[in-house]
């Protein structure tokens, strides 16, 4: 029997994606473990596996067309010696945005049916969630069909599958009848927000150039707008006297041995001291690398700290793990290799995801200070300005130095505004005293 094969989900984040490109042709056969496809998420473009056997009947969505959300149908997968006339391809394929909106988180049988719409902001639709408590089930077309056979709830199983994903050993290994667990709490709900007039109403037709939204820009402004509106930020500003970083910095830039080229091996920037003093503060401060969650606060064992890089239509956040454990070369080459894999949009999921705690510099844009919005897990980032000459009393007596404004956005569910306090002290500390680091 045919199957769809549908868009996967290739991050725990990932809602939609785009066929950049089809690696597979309609009379292919494939079988578990062929890359069948280049998918361009909102962060990078990855490769995507077959996690069934069989033959390309119909590649139902075109390579380099719209995003598609995931669980859409994408592709039919013909079983042997089936033919693709004996595949009743549903009419609404025909537009697959359509297709799209239809498809449900999860296809279990007992998934509950939406309920009707409700007036909500905007005209919005509001649907009942799905039965397994709201949490997305990620599973393989075939795997869903033998579960409906079996009287198994998907939901119930652990997927072995890539990223988690269920599939049909999964099922055959499964008890006939299992059944999830019930909830101790069903999934609290996003509450929807009020919608904004539609700005074209404002402006003259032909007055401007309407430029549409991409998978990245769509994923940005949805995830900003719920860490704003979710999280409660409070903010933190401190000015750190640069003198003496600015002095041991000249000091080991001038002391990278050179190769045949004349090349340093290394040019350590003053981010790159941010960045260590960012994650020994962490160390110290373990009530900050932190991460809320609606039963516990996670205290992380290590200080995983992000780097906000701008890249072509928006921006990510890579990760370096374990800060605390790398030497300042180490640091800066590891940012160095993140930011150009990011702005080549080759990131793979896992540098991206989670962290505690994140770092966002507009020095290098003469921005003297600004406040940056939490990236959900993690519970703080700090906004880094540049560092310019300022009059600054030093023993009673005004002097010249090169100070930096930095600022602590704090999810105040997790850190509290002494807490904070004391973590931007041991920050500055390090800043300003830079050899500090070493002890």
């Amino acid at each position: 029997m045919a199957t769809n094969i549908l868009m996967p989900a290739l991050s725990p984040t990932m809602e939609e994606g785009k066929l950049a490109k089809w690696l597979v042709k309609e009379g292919d056969v494939v079988k578990s473990g062929t890359i069948l496809a280049e998918i361009e998420t909102d962060k990078a473009t990855m490769e995507f596996e077959a996690v069934d056997e069989g033959r390309i009947g119909k590649l139902l969505v075109p390579a380099g067309g719209d995003a598609v959300k995931v669980n859409a149908p994408i592709a039919v997968l013909l079983a042997d010696g089936e033919k693709l006339g004996d595949v009743n391809i549903p009419a609404a394929m025909s537009s697959i945005k359509d297709a799209v909106k239809a498809v449900a988180p999860a296809a279990a049988p007992a998934a509950a049916a939406p309920a009707a719409a409700a007036p909500g902001a905007g005209g919005a639709q509001q649907t009942k969630p799905p039965a397994n408590d709201g949490k997305r089930v990620f599973a393989s077309p075939l795997a869903r069909r033998i579960a409906a056979q079996k009287g198994v709830d998907i939901s119930a199983l652990t997927g072995s599958g890539p990223y988690g994903r269920i599939v049909k050993s999964d099922v055959e290994n499964a008890k006939p009848g299992t059944k999830a667990a019930a909830a101790g709490s069903a999934a609290s709900a996003q509450s929807g927000f009020a919608t904004l007039p539609d700005a074209k109403l404002f402006y003259k037709e032909g007055s401007y150039e309407e430029v549409p939204h991409d998978s990245m820009r769509k994923a940005i402004a949805k995830r900003l707008t719920a860490a704003k509106a979710l999280i409660p930020h409070y903010y933190l500003t401190v000015d750190c006297n640069l003198t003496a970083l600015m002095a041991t910095r000249e000091a080991l830039n001038a002391a990278a041995p050179k190769g045949k080229d004349k090349v340093p091996a290394y040019k350590l920037s003053v981010n790159d001291f941010v960045l260590k003093a960012s994650a020994m503060a962490l160390i110290k401060h373990p009530d900050v690398n932190a991460s809320w969650t609606e039963t516990a606060i996670l205290r992380h064992k290590s200080a995983d700290v992000g780097i906000a890089v701008a890249i072509p239509g928006g921006l990510i956040t890579p990760i370096i793990f374990d800060a605390q454990t790398k030497g300042l070369v180490e640091i800066s080459n590891a940012a160095k290799d993140l930011a150009g894999r990011a702005r080549d949009k080759k990131l793979k999921p896992s540098e991206y995801e989670g962290g505690g705690f994140s770092v966002s510099n507009l020095g290098m844009f003469g921005i003297k200070s600004f406040t940056s919005i939490i990236n959900p897990p993690q519970s703080c980032i700090i906004a880094v300005g540049a560092g310019e000459e300022r009059a600054v009393v030093v023993n009673g007596k005004i002097e010249v130095a090169t100070v930096m404004t930095v600022t602590m956005s704090c999810d105040h569910r997790v850190v509290d505004g002494a807490t904070g306090a004391k973590f931007l002290q041991t920050f500055k500390q390090f800043i300003e005293a830079p050899a500090s680091m070493l002890l």
